[in-house]
């Protein structure tokens, strides 16, 4: 399928019709999960949660890649796509909580499994992995918040005015896009633009504020997992290459030897824009932690 000329709305429902819908309880309200199935069914399977303004989405164009190595799963976030909404206060601890929740439904009570947060959900999944000592076998975090002042937030994004025609609209989300989650404009094309509208308009949870916290950082000690770290080589919240690197440095004091992979020519929507690089770096890393027959 031509990524650049199928329509959009075809493609995600055709991926997403391959999944099994699964809604999990919190307080009386629905988290949303996607859950591929694959030919190694009895592989660890691999938790992806999205970033901010986001959904399950946000992974499409690597979804087939990794289910084909083992099951994955996706969550929407606690009041983000087609999950419900969260009482406030909103707090990293309280999202985070809910999605404990929702594993401890899904998964059977020693099924390990291998986590993946990207940007937002990178800081909610530091919590996730800090609570699942035994279970979780992995946490990497790509592009991730959390990391307190070295994360970087970039400057002119807006969202679309209720009185703006659709072509003033996607100019607001084409801007977005390449100001925050590309590093080449040309990379943005009718489903990036597609996924980007449909998720924000079904964002009730303002992360950005959240995303400058150091919650990850204040995970870290917590975390039993074996820890990894994906970048963009020009992630537009990373601050340049050198404050990624320290980032690499943080977690190679936590646990030395820590992998951690930057990928080049790739901006924050790493996985987006350089889907083989990111599938084969995580998948890499990923194999570090399976356990042994």
């Amino acid at each position: 399928m031509n990524m650049n000329t199928a329509d959009p709305t075809a493609q995600i429902a055709e991926l997403e019709n391959q999944a099994e819908r699964i809604e999990t309880d919190f307080g009386g309200s629905s988290l949303c999960w996607h859950k591929w199935s694959s030919p190694h069914a009895e592989r660890p399977p691999i938790v992806l949660l999205h970033g901010g303004f986001g959904s399950w989405t946000h992974w499409f164009r690597v979804i087939p890649a990794l289910r084909a190595e083992a099951p994955v799963i996706c969550a929407d976030l606690p009041g983000l796509g087609a999950s419900d909404d969260v009482a406030l206060p909103h707090t990293p601890e309280k999202l985070a909580d809910i999605l404990v929740q929702g594993l401890d439904q899904l998964l059977d009570e020693r099924q390990p499994f291998h986590l993946v947060g990207f940007s937002f959900g990178g800081l909610l999944g530091s919590l996730v992995a800090a609570t699942f000592t035994e279970q979780c076998l992995n946490f990497i975090a790509v592009g991730a918040s959390g990391f307190g002042s070295l994360h970087h937030i970039v400057d002119g994004i807006e969202l679309p005015g209720a009185d703006m025609s659709d072509r003033e609209i996607e100019a607001v989300h084409r801007k977005n896009l390449g100001l925050l989650m590309f590093a080449e404009a040309e990379t943005i094309d009718a489903l990036s633009l597609h996924i980007q509208r449909h998720n924000v308009s079904r964002g009730r949870v303002r992360s950005r504020r959240l995303s400058m916290s150091d919650g990850l950082l204040q995970a870290l000690p917590d975390i039993k997992a074996k820890i990894g770290g994906i970048w963009g080589e020009l992630d537009s919240t990373g601050g340049g290459r050198e404050a990624i690197k320290k980032r690499a440095e943080i977690f190679r004091r936590h646990q030395p030897g820590a992998a951690f992979d930057i990928i080049k020519g790739a901006g924050h929507w790493v996985m987006y824009e350089r889907p083989q690089a990111f599938v084969d770096t995580l998948l890499r890393q990923l194999q570090k932690s399976e356990p042994e027959d």
